[in-house]
């Protein structure tokens, strides 16, 4: 029987109308040697039904519906029940790449020694589908590397892990409302092996009720001082003080979090179809940035 080279882990609750159309692209294309694993939070809106009905079908390979204590909890029983070699979390409302996710994956079989494999990404809100940006961690992974920091951020959303190595980067803090900003500080702090694919293999899409617009300034505060004394992280101007670099990035995030909760309140998802289009769009044009130039990896 051969061997799972691919989990693809899924944690959602109440996302119906994203999760839809994520799982119905990943199913359109998925692999022998690939897996789906679907943590489910009890959602109430028919997540929990057709989700269950995929796995019945047998179209989705592991699957489970409970309650979750919260973000981080549910991530981490999908990181726990993958049996694939190499793991790629796909967040439900975002936009992913599979042909870029699969280079990396080929990449790190071919490289055993490799832990955790980033890339370059897309963004854009909901409101503004038009509107593309690109971003990435380029220039701090290159620090990083040269030793000139310690640890650096960056989003889970491009993150390709060796389930074998969590035995030793661990699984997401379940006390941190940021965990992919915790996880990012920690693994680059423990001197994983971080390897860097210059592509685009995710658009990470702000969205209504994402799990960062319930975060408060106060928690944020009190988290970012913790991973910024615990990890040695001083941001990413280094030609300012420490603690002005602290301020300057809370006040960033303050400002984010302030919009994304005044969007969530006031902005309702689009109907099915209208989303349907505006998701296909975010595919074509991730599709267009992965095949306008030539990529590599630096490891």
């Amino acid at each position: 029987m051969k061997k799972t080279s691919l989990s693809y882990i899924i944690a959602t609750r109440n996302r119906l109308p994203f999760l839809k159309i994520t799982l119905e692209k990943i199913l359109a294309e998925i692999q022998a040697d690939e897996e789906i694993v679907v943590v489910d939070g009890d959602s109430t809106d028919g997540s929990k039904e057709y989700l269950q009905q995929l796995y019945l079908e047998q179209k989705i390979h592991q699957y489970i519906s409970e309650p979750d204590h919260n973000q981080a909890h549910g991530w981490n029983k999908g990181m726990l029940m993958a049996k694939g070699i190499i793991i790629k979390k796909l967040i439900d409302d975002d936009v992913h790449h599979i042909d870029s996710i699969r280079k990396c994956r080929d990449f790190m079989l071919a490289n055993p020694q490799i832990d955790v494999c980033i890339s370059n990404h897309l963004q854009s809100h909901l409101t503004q589908p038009g509107q593309i940006s690109i971003t990435g961690r380029l220039p701090n992974y290159h620090d990083w590397r040269a030793g000139k920091v310690r640890s650096f951020t960056f989003s889970d959303v491009t993150l390709l892990l060796r389930k074998a190595s969590v035995s030793y980067l661990g699984l997401y803090d379940t006390q941190f409302k940021m965990m992919d900003w915790e996880y990012a500080l920690r693994i680059s702090y423990l001197k994983a092996n971080i390897a860097y694919y210059t592509g685009y293999n995710s658009l990470s899409v702000s969205t209504p009720g994402n799990i960062t617009s319930g975060a408060s300034a106060e928690l944020l505060k009190y988290e970012g001082s913790i991973g910024m004394v615990k990890y040695d992280y001083a941001g990413d101007q280094a030609d300012i003080s420490r603690f002005s670099r602290l301020k300057v990035w809370l006040g960033k995030t303050w400002d984010r979090i302030k919009i994304k909760q005044t969007q969530a309140q006031t902005i309702n998802i689009p109907e099915e179809a209208k989303l349907q289009k505006i998701y296909a769009a975010y595919y074509q044009t991730l599709d267009e940035y992965n095949r306008s130039g030539s990529f590599h990896f630096i490891k």
